[in-house]
This record gives structure tokens, sequence and C-alpha cells, in this order.
């Protein structure tokens, strides 16, 4: 048996397929981000999920991809907890950037793919390679236009007293706003990233609002100019993209990319099926 991992910071796809290819079964995990997560945690996360736990000793090989792994630090932590739990397998770790790849594009296709999820980033796939020129410092300093980045956006205003006071009075009613449980959330509790991307959905849901629209656009111009233009022949090339903040989102996405003589190629919520078939086709 083995495992085809998607794994994000707020949630992780796994499957199983059988000595046939055919899928075992499915399931799913919180996040396990590497980065910001205890081994303690990750390995909790991964044991108290009964199809994982009771297959454990038939697993044989373990493909897994997910954020916080871009380094080799987290992704050796990772594979150490892995290979603690599914001693039997032969476990090769990698950043989500490659689900993205091996889901969005085509044989020998030229494109650019961007994560627009909890976190995001963004590569160049040569049709061979991917290159990958910024190096993320986190979800504090990085990850323009994802789930924690509109986030961390929503509560700043909040706080400073720039959301229209009818859309505050939705976003007060909608969740708790004391200053006590966000600190808490933010510098005591595991996955801080994670906490700032529930916020997202409170715009998704309010995105027909003028300032919504305006933050949300704000967050994928910043993302474009930053990470996107960065290679020269990026209007050239279709842009994928792979994430629920651009699925939800990909009108004004696309409005954005217009603006900037990109051309936006697919948006697609999740890679697990795309990457299952990927791993089908390799053997």
């Amino acid at each position: 048996m083995k495992l085809i991992v998607d794994s994000g910071s707020t949630k992780t796809d796994w499957i199983a397929l059988d000595a046939n290819n055919e899928v075992s079964f499915e399931t799913q995990t919180q996040g396990l981000n590497p980065q910001v997560l205890s081994d303690q945690i990750l390995e909790e996360r991964i044991v108290n999920n009964y199809d994982l736990y009771r297959q454990r000793k038939s697993v044989k090989q373990i493909y897994f991809y997910g954020a916080g792994c871009g380094t080799r630090p987290p992704r050796e932590l990772l594979k150490d907890v892995l290979q603690g739990i599914f001693v039997n397998a032969q476990i090769l770790v990698k950043e989500d950037t490659f689900a993205a790849v091996y889901a969005a594009t085509t044989a020998c296709e030229k494109s650019i793919v961007c994560i627009l999820g909890t976190g995001s980033n963004c590569s160049y796939f040569d049709g061979a390679e991917v290159e990958q020129r910024i190096t993320s410092l986190g979800y504090i300093l990085m990850d323009d236009g994802s789930g924690n980045y509109y986030g961390r956006q929503l509560l700043r205003d909040y706080y400073f007293n720039k959301i229209p006071k009818e859309m505050a009075k939705v976003f007060e009613d909608s969740f708790d706003l004391s200053s006590e449980t966000i600190k808490a959330n933010l510098y005591k509790k595991p996955n801080p990233n994670t906490y700032l991307a529930t916020f997202a959905r409170f715009l998704i849901e309010n995105k027909e609002n003028e300032y919504s629209q305006g933050l949300i656009k704000k967050g994928f111009d910043l993302f474009a100019r930053h990470q996107i233009l960065q290679f020269e022949n990026a209007k050239e090339v279709p842009v994928h993209f792979i994430g629920s903040i651009a699925f939800y989102l990909q009108q004004e996405l696309k409005e954005v990319l217009a603006s900037l003589g990109l051309t936006t190629g697919k948006i697609l919520k999740k890679p697990i099926e795309g990457l299952v078939d990927h791993h089908k086709n390799l053997d």
C-alpha cells in the first residue's frame, strides 16, 4: 500500500492506493506544517486518525507534499515523525509546490504555478524542473494574498476602525474578537497562521462589499507583483493556481491578473486528485 498525501496548514488529505493502484481509502487530518508544529503535535494528529493508525504497518511507500517543507530541517522532522508511525514505509517528503505543479500542469508545459490557500507561494515550471526564487519567511513576513494575509488585514482594519460600520457589526457577530482571545491564539496556541486564515471565510462571504473588493484585490496585486512578475516570461505563459482562496475568489483574481497582462490558467481547489493521477502514471 502507498499513501499519497497533500498537506496544508489547515488540513491534510490522504489517499491510499493498493497494489493495483486502486483507491483503498481516503481520509483527512488536521494540517501538518512542521514549521509551526512540534513533533509531538504532528504525531498526535496522525495517530488519532483511525484509518491511518489501523493501516500503519501495511504502508510501504509514502509520498508526502506539504506546506512548511521547503527547507531540509522541517522535512527531516516530518520524515522522522512519519517513520516512527509507518515503520515499514519508504518515505519521500517534498514541499507543497510540487503537488501543485504535478496537479495543474500537463507534460512539458511551461507555466507558473501558485498556491493561494492558508499560505501562498509561487514557482516556475519549465516542463521538467521547478524553480522557486523566493525563500518564504513564513506567515508574518510573507504570504501575500493568502488566507492568513486576509485574516491579518481584517483584524487590523477592525481594530483601527477601517471596516464600514455595518460590516464591522456582522464581523463582531461572526467571531470572538476580544483582544484576549486574539492574542491567545496568535501567541500561545499552535497554528497561528491557520487561526488567522479562519477569518478569510468572512471576506469570501461578504466579497461583494466595496471594502472587501478593495482588500481582496490589494492582496492579489501584492502577490502578483512580488511573486509572479519576478519571472521574466510571466506574461508569456499561463499562471495556474491551487488553493481555496484562489478558488473562491477566482473572479477577483482573474481581474487582477488581467490588469497586469497575465494569463490565468487552471484554478483548482485541491491538488490531491491530480497528484494521485501523477503517481499512477509513474508506475
